[in-house]
């Protein structure tokens, strides 16, 4: 499938009626855990969509290029809110957070197994540890909070257990920047997937920036918090693996294409009739934007569309899925591994005085047993005997066996025993 070929309506012919921007939402105990995954993906794609274009019209003066953009940007905001209330209303804000996490984890493991580029494929196995551990702490407030399985929400796809501890996460901000790609060098599926984990895991923070405030308790409130701050070291991470040198336009040209890929991977990859029409409906749309900036970048530009997307077909589609074994493997051979300048370090290798400790000591000091992530499970341990997993087999960590005690040095302490 090429894009750039695809015959489409007039841009005008794109707007969406109220009534029709106002869809189904899928039924909450009957949708594939997958369909939720790609609500949620096409959500953020939006968002990410959306803020890129308000933020180009703000350092444009152009008047074609600013109409252009405002047209396309308004048709985004409609996909947006039509893709949004695809989620029903009786689904909860932690059922919900529950398949964020899953998209997290799947969609990082589904872009990682495909991805040749060092740079990105490291970036990538770093976050997925880290998000994994997140839905199990998750998974253990939905246990406490409301009694609910997290099995039956993932579909036994995703395993539910510790990853890289959350407590073991805080960094220095500056370990979180990684080094950038050239995208004159780079192949087309590498950039396609430094843009969709950067969108994806900026629709995490988003969420869970804006969700804490509501949360019905303490601890969840609490928890959203922490883990927040969490999301925003991903984003910092992979927005850092894109090429800022690249402009405006042909950011938008990138942006346009990376929406069409991901519509079409999704219409292909869906299982509900009703949502599979509508991933194709906004795919043509997508079209239409893309060729639309295509023309922006070539007449003030002149520029080829070839240098940023090559020929426009698509490399191979989308496709999120379960990858269990994998995922264990990841977290056998780089769950101790922590972030260091522009690349990754073993705990063990860091000097007693480095900067990551130091930060360590400012964020959490003394005050071990109230970080919101460990003290969830405390908690969880507390009312049920136990922490909560859904685990195919043992753990591939032995330190992160036990089901009665939080490990909080692995990852975090040197010489953890």
């Amino acid at each position: 499938m090429n894009p750039i070929n695809y015959k489409t309506k007039d841009i005008n012919d794109n707007f969406i009626s109220m009534t029709r921007m106002y869809p189904k939402p899928y039924n909450k105990n009957k949708a594939d855990p997958y369909t939720k995954t790609r609500v949620i993906l096409m959500n953020g794609t939006e968002y990410e969509s959306v803020w890129f274009l308000h933020n180009f019209a703000r350092h444009c003066a152009e008047p074609e290029i600013l109409e252009a953009l405002a047209i396309v940007r308004k048709q985004e905001q409609q996909q947006q809110k039509m893709i949004a209330c695809l989620k029903p209303i009786n689904e909860s804000i932690l059922e919900t957070t529950i398949a964020y996490e899953q998209l997290a984890i799947d969609l990082t493991a589904s872009l990682a197994i495909r991805e040749k580029d060092k740079n990105n494929r490291e970036a990538l196995n770093f976050a997925l540890l880290e998000d994994f551990d997140h839905l199990y702490r998750f998974a253990n407030l939905l246990m406490i909070d409301k009694g609910i399985d997290s099995k039956k929400l993932v579909g036994e796809y995703t395993e539910i257990m510790p990853g890289r501890p959350t407590i073991a996460e805080h960094r220095y901000p500056v370990d979180d920047l990684k080094c950038a790609m050239d995208s004159t060098k780079a192949n087309l599926y590498t950039k396609l997937v430094a843009g969709i984990i950067t969108a994806a895991e900026q629709q995490t923070m988003n969420y869970y920036m804006n969700i804490a405030q509501w949360y019905k308790n303490d601890l969840g409130r609490k928890l959203y918090s922490e883990i927040a701050m969490i999301e925003e070291e991903h984003v910092s991470q992979y927005e850092s693996l894109k090429d800022s040198r690249m402009t405006w336009l042909e950011q938008w040209v990138m942006h346009e294409y990376t929406e069409c890929y991901l519509y079409y991977s999704a219409y292909v990859d869906e299982v509900d009739n009703y949502i599979k029409k509508i991933w194709y409906d906004f795919f043509e749309m997508e079209c239409a934007h893309l060729q639309l900036a295509i023309r922006m970048l070539e007449k003030y530009e002149h520029t080829e569309y070839k240098k940023i997307v090559c020929e426009g077909e698509f490399p191979e589609l989308l496709t999120i899925g379960s990858h269990k074994e994998y995922i264990r493997d990841v977290i056998a051979k780089t769950v101790t591994m922590t972030a260091k300048n522009k690349s990754y370090a073993e705990i063990n290798s860091l000097k007693d005085d480095d900067r990551y400790f130091k930060y360590q000591d400012m964020i959490i000091g003394n005050e071990e047993a109230t970080v919101p992530s460990h003290e969830v499970i405390n908690k969880a341990v507390e009312c049920f005997g136990q922490d909560y997993r859904v685990q195919d087999s043992k753990h591939p960590i032995a330190e992160l066996s036990d089901r009665k005690k939080d490990n909080i040095c692995i990852a975090r302490k040197k010489r953890c025993k």
